[in-house]
């Protein structure tokens, strides 16, 4: 996979007391984020006459969420913003999560318009993009009699099924997941990255690595508290270490962190993480073929164009997330049962010379983990924040985050622009506080 050139990598602004190490594909910028409104919204070379009338937008989270908002602001509306992310773009579930697409897998339930509207956004994003991670893809199901596989890659007997690609150890049914008009994959960091490329260079779109800590709101004053008591409140910035970054809006995108900012009373429910271990195996042949085992603790297996095969399994329970982002814990036992397992499962995979385990970009270690944002439903919570005028509120999308990324982010983007939305349908369903909870 060819990696983004320097002069096409995302530019990123720094804030006191915070650094990022450049990767890469992210280059750090010392560059100070928009004051005024003037700046918001202007094309290269300040040719925009109505640029002074933009809203200044900040967006807390540089993640799939927060970048495909960002994206859609510039797009579709000519929208500047200033997304703020105490590590980075794509730090968190966003760079670490498969990648995994399906059309259809959502049907019948809640998140289906957002799917059934993102899958085909996906491939035209990936072609105006120039995304090369993006692929259709099969998925195939496989059942695994556990009393053939044995330990350590050693296995009584090998068995090819006729429709599976590359699972063959202990394997003894399958049955058709999806094919290339239904599954799909992308690289999430990638995505992340070119949502964000391109809103610098439409408006100057830019990323702020800072710790949001407070949605500030205007003060009205002794005297008028009382009158305006029952009043929407009106958001005047964001506290990002320390410092009131002004905003006209605010959008908080921060996954599993975002009751740090909006607390459950605010949204209507808890907004939890659950943590999930990952693996990066590389046998000696690309493979084309999701596969989801039964048995053996179910893992999940998805091969990548670059040659990984990404192997994920065994989540935790979920929970409120005390570990900061950039520093989450990756359990050693955890990555190597994933390894073993592996392993255990493909012939393909068995020696360790032969098919190694990727190490992480950042860390250098074997393996990574990252926390997917869950709701008491199971539905992501997107809208305009309850009592305010101005602070809007987009996460919850669990382990279909990068799926329904693009439709989310448009969707927010006209909700923002225009008021209303109507490019998901039944957006209302996701709204904060949809049950009526105060």
């Amino acid at each position: 996979m060819a990696h983004v050139s320097a002069a096409a990598r995302v530019g990123v602004s720094t804030r006191a007391r915070t650094q990022l190490r450049p990767s890469a594909r992210v280059s750090v910028h010392a560059m100070r984020p928009r004051a005024t409104s003037a700046a918001a919204g202007a094309e290269p070379g300040g040719k925009d006459s109505n640029a002074a009338k933009k809203p200044r937008v900040v967006i807390a989270g540089a993640g799939i969420i927060g970048s495909s908002i960002a994206y859609h602001l510039a797009v579709n509306h000519g929208y500047a913003s200033t997304l703020v992310d105490k590590v980075g773009p794509g730090a968190a579930a966003s760079g670490k999560a498969a990648g995994f697409l399906a059309l259809d897998w959502c049907d019948g339930g809640p998140l289906a318009p957002l799917a059934r509207a993102s899958f085909p956004m996906h491939e035209r994003l990936a072609k105006d993009l120039d995304i090369e991670s993006y692929r259709r893809v099969t998925c195939e199901a496989v059942t695994v009699d556990e009393t053939l596989v044995g330990g350590n890659g050693a296995t009584a007997e090998r068995r090819k099924l006729e429709n599976v690609q590359w699972a063959d150890v202990g394997a003894v049914a399958s049955r058709a997941m999806g094919d290339e008009t239904t599954v799909a994959q992308v690289h999430p960091k990638r995505l992340v990255e070119a949502f964000l490329r391109r809103a610098r260079e439409l408006v100057g779109s830019d990323v702020v690595v800072g710790d949001a800590t407070e949605i500030v709101y205007d003060d009205p004053g002794e005297e008028n508290k009382k009158e305006n008591k029952n009043k929407t409140k009106k958001c005047v910035g964001l506290r990002v270490d320390g410092v009131v970054m002004p905003a006209d809006v605010v959008i908080v995108a921060t996954g599993p962190w975002t009751n740090r900012l909006l607390p459950p009373s605010a949204i209507g429910g808890e907004v939890v993480g659950q943590k999930y271990h990952a693996v990066r195996i590389r046998p000696g042949r690309v493979l084309s073929q999701a596969v989801f085992f039964q048995g053996l603790g179910d893992p999940e297996f998805y091969p990548r164009p670059d040659g990984d095969v990404y192997v994920c399994a065994y989540p935790d329970a979920p929970g409120v997330v005390t570990e900061e982002p950039g520093r989450v814990e990756v359990r050693p036992e955890a990555v190597r049962r994933l390894e073993n397992v592996a392993r255990a499962l493909c012939s393909e995979m068995r020696d360790p010379a032969e098919a190694p385990a990727a190490r992480d970009e950042e860390t250098g270690a074997k393996g990574q983990s990252c926390h997917l944002p869950v709701t008491a439903d199971g539905a992501p919570i997107m809208g305009k924040v309850p009592g305010t005028e101005n602070v809007y509120v987009a996460t919850g999308h669990s382990c279909w985050g990068i799926l329904n990324a693009p439709a989310s982010g448009a969707a927010m983007a006209e909700l923002v622009a225009d008021g209303s939305v109507t490019v998901v349908r039944g957006f209302e369903r996701f709204a904060p506080r949809r049950d009526g909870d105060a």
